[in-house]
Protein backbone atom coordinates (compact mmCIF):
# COMPACT_ATOMS: atom_id res chain seq x y z
CA UNK A 1 0.00 0.00 0.00
CA UNK A 2 1.68 3.43 -0.93
CA UNK A 3 1.89 6.68 1.25
CA UNK A 4 -0.94 8.14 -0.85
CA UNK A 5 -3.85 5.14 0.36
CA UNK A 6 -2.45 4.62 3.82
CA UNK A 7 -2.67 8.91 4.22
CA UNK A 8 -6.48 8.25 2.77
CA UNK A 9 -6.75 5.15 4.67
CA UNK A 10 -6.52 7.20 7.72
CA UNK A 11 -8.59 9.88 7.00
CA UNK A 12 -11.40 7.39 6.56
CA UNK A 13 -10.72 6.42 10.05
CA UNK A 14 -10.73 9.55 11.72
CA UNK A 15 -13.80 10.71 9.42
CA UNK A 16 -15.21 8.09 11.26
CA UNK A 17 -14.33 8.90 15.00
CA UNK A 18 -15.48 12.23 14.31
CA UNK A 19 -19.27 10.75 13.28
CA UNK A 20 -18.86 9.33 16.46
CA UNK A 21 -17.89 12.10 18.79
CA UNK A 22 -19.90 14.96 17.17
CA UNK A 23 -22.80 12.64 17.06
CA UNK A 24 -22.69 12.02 20.63
CA UNK A 25 -21.81 15.26 22.01
CA UNK A 26 -24.38 16.53 19.48
CA UNK A 27 -22.57 18.93 17.69
CA UNK A 28 -24.77 18.70 14.91
CA UNK A 29 -23.53 21.89 12.22
CA UNK A 30 -20.11 19.54 12.85
CA UNK A 31 -21.20 16.36 12.19
CA UNK A 32 -23.28 17.39 9.01
CA UNK A 33 -19.98 18.38 7.10
CA UNK A 34 -18.80 14.75 7.44
CA UNK A 35 -21.85 14.23 4.82
CA UNK A 36 -22.20 14.74 0.82
CA UNK A 37 -25.47 16.80 0.18
CA UNK A 38 -27.04 13.70 -1.91
CA UNK A 39 -26.02 11.33 1.35
CA UNK A 40 -28.58 8.21 1.39
CA UNK A 41 -29.40 6.60 4.61
CA UNK A 42 -30.66 2.91 4.78
CA UNK A 43 -31.89 1.73 7.92
CA UNK A 44 -32.32 -2.03 7.58
CA UNK A 45 -34.91 -3.64 9.80
CA UNK A 46 -36.62 -5.79 7.15
CA UNK A 47 -36.35 -9.36 6.15
CA UNK A 48 -34.91 -8.73 2.69
CA UNK A 49 -32.81 -5.33 2.90
CA UNK A 50 -32.63 -4.80 -0.78
CA UNK A 51 -36.02 -4.09 -0.69
CA UNK A 52 -36.11 -1.34 2.07
CA UNK A 53 -36.35 2.34 0.60
CA UNK A 54 -34.18 5.00 1.72
CA UNK A 55 -35.12 7.03 5.26
CA UNK A 56 -33.74 9.83 4.06
CA UNK A 57 -31.85 10.88 0.44
CA UNK A 58 -29.69 13.96 1.70
CA UNK A 59 -27.78 15.30 4.32
CA UNK A 60 -29.51 17.64 5.69
CA UNK A 61 -32.53 15.50 6.18
CA UNK A 62 -30.52 12.58 8.06
CA UNK A 63 -29.24 15.44 10.27
CA UNK A 64 -32.26 16.56 11.17
CA UNK A 65 -33.98 13.33 11.43
CA UNK A 66 -31.19 12.37 13.79
CA UNK A 67 -30.99 15.64 16.10
CA UNK A 68 -34.74 15.49 16.43
CA UNK A 69 -35.25 11.87 17.52
CA UNK A 70 -31.76 12.23 19.86
CA UNK A 71 -32.50 15.74 21.69
CA UNK A 72 -32.89 14.38 24.75
CA UNK A 73 -30.94 11.30 24.66
CA UNK A 74 -27.47 10.78 26.31
CA UNK A 75 -25.84 8.20 23.86
CA UNK A 76 -22.62 6.50 23.46
CA UNK A 77 -21.38 5.01 19.96
CA UNK A 78 -18.63 2.83 18.93
CA UNK A 79 -17.22 1.76 15.70
CA UNK A 80 -14.46 -1.08 15.74
CA UNK A 81 -12.76 -3.41 13.11
CA UNK A 82 -13.07 -1.21 9.73
CA UNK A 83 -12.93 -2.91 6.93
CA UNK A 84 -11.99 -0.70 4.25
CA UNK A 85 -11.90 -1.02 0.57
CA UNK A 86 -10.67 1.66 -2.24
CA UNK A 87 -12.51 1.55 -5.56
CA UNK A 88 -10.48 4.35 -7.73
CA UNK A 89 -8.66 7.65 -6.23
CA UNK A 90 -11.94 9.47 -4.96
CA UNK A 91 -14.91 6.33 -3.72
CA UNK A 92 -13.99 3.69 -0.85
CA UNK A 93 -16.49 1.45 0.70
CA UNK A 94 -16.21 0.76 4.69
CA UNK A 95 -18.15 -1.85 7.03
CA UNK A 96 -17.62 -1.23 10.83
CA UNK A 97 -18.51 -3.08 13.45
CA UNK A 98 -20.68 -0.91 15.96
CA UNK A 99 -21.76 -0.53 19.40
CA UNK A 100 -24.41 2.07 20.63
CA UNK A 101 -26.41 2.70 24.06
CA UNK A 102 -29.48 5.35 23.99
CA UNK A 103 -30.87 6.42 26.69
CA UNK A 104 -33.93 8.21 26.10
CA UNK A 105 -34.86 8.03 29.89
CA UNK A 106 -34.91 11.48 30.53
CA UNK A 107 -38.21 11.84 28.61
CA UNK A 108 -39.76 8.74 30.76
CA UNK A 109 -38.77 6.52 27.84
CA UNK A 110 -36.35 3.37 27.64
CA UNK A 111 -32.82 2.74 26.93
CA UNK A 112 -31.40 0.37 24.38
CA UNK A 113 -28.14 -0.93 23.23
CA UNK A 114 -27.64 -2.20 19.67
CA UNK A 115 -24.61 -4.33 17.73
CA UNK A 116 -24.41 -4.60 14.44
CA UNK A 117 -22.54 -2.78 11.46
CA UNK A 118 -22.47 0.32 9.51
CA UNK A 119 -21.48 -0.29 5.68
CA UNK A 120 -20.67 3.14 4.32
CA UNK A 121 -19.91 4.48 0.84
CA UNK A 122 -17.30 7.07 0.94
CA UNK A 123 -16.40 9.73 -1.80
CA UNK A 124 -13.09 12.62 -2.02
CA UNK A 125 -14.60 15.39 -2.57
CA UNK A 126 -12.44 18.43 -4.69
CA UNK A 127 -11.09 19.63 -1.23
CA UNK A 128 -9.62 16.73 -0.36
CA UNK A 129 -11.55 15.94 2.29
CA UNK A 130 -13.34 12.29 2.74
CA UNK A 131 -16.84 12.95 3.11
CA UNK A 132 -19.82 9.68 3.84
CA UNK A 133 -22.12 9.55 0.91
CA UNK A 134 -23.94 6.59 1.50
CA UNK A 135 -24.54 4.51 5.30
CA UNK A 136 -26.35 1.82 5.54
CA UNK A 137 -26.94 0.74 9.60
CA UNK A 138 -27.58 -2.81 9.89
CA UNK A 139 -28.77 -4.38 13.29
CA UNK A 140 -27.82 -7.49 14.46
CA UNK A 141 -29.11 -7.19 17.85
CA UNK A 142 -31.27 -4.81 19.71
CA UNK A 143 -31.62 -4.76 23.84
CA UNK A 144 -34.39 -2.72 25.15
CA UNK A 145 -33.88 -1.69 29.29
CA UNK A 146 -36.22 -0.21 31.57
CA UNK A 147 -35.55 3.34 32.23
CA UNK A 148 -31.93 4.08 33.77
CA UNK A 149 -33.33 7.16 35.66
CA UNK A 150 -32.15 10.87 35.28
CA UNK A 151 -30.27 11.07 32.13
CA UNK A 152 -26.66 12.78 33.40
CA UNK A 153 -26.49 16.72 32.71
CA UNK A 154 -25.11 17.52 29.42
CA UNK A 155 -21.55 17.58 29.34
CA UNK A 156 -20.03 20.11 26.77
CA UNK A 157 -17.62 18.69 24.25
CA UNK A 158 -14.25 19.26 24.96
CA UNK A 159 -12.87 23.08 24.03
CA UNK A 160 -8.82 22.29 23.86
CA UNK A 161 -7.67 23.65 20.28
CA UNK A 162 -6.42 21.02 18.26
CA UNK A 163 -3.15 23.03 17.67
CA UNK A 164 -2.58 21.86 21.14
CA UNK A 165 -2.33 18.51 20.73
Amino acid sequence: MDEDRLADRLALQELKASYFRYLDTKQWPAWRELFTDDMVFYADDAPVPSEIPPTTTNGDDFVEMVSSVLADAVTVHQGHMPELRFTDQENANGIWAMFDWVDSSGRGGTSMQGFGHYHEHYVKGDDGSWRIKELRLTRLRTDLTAATGTVPRKVEPWKRPVSAW
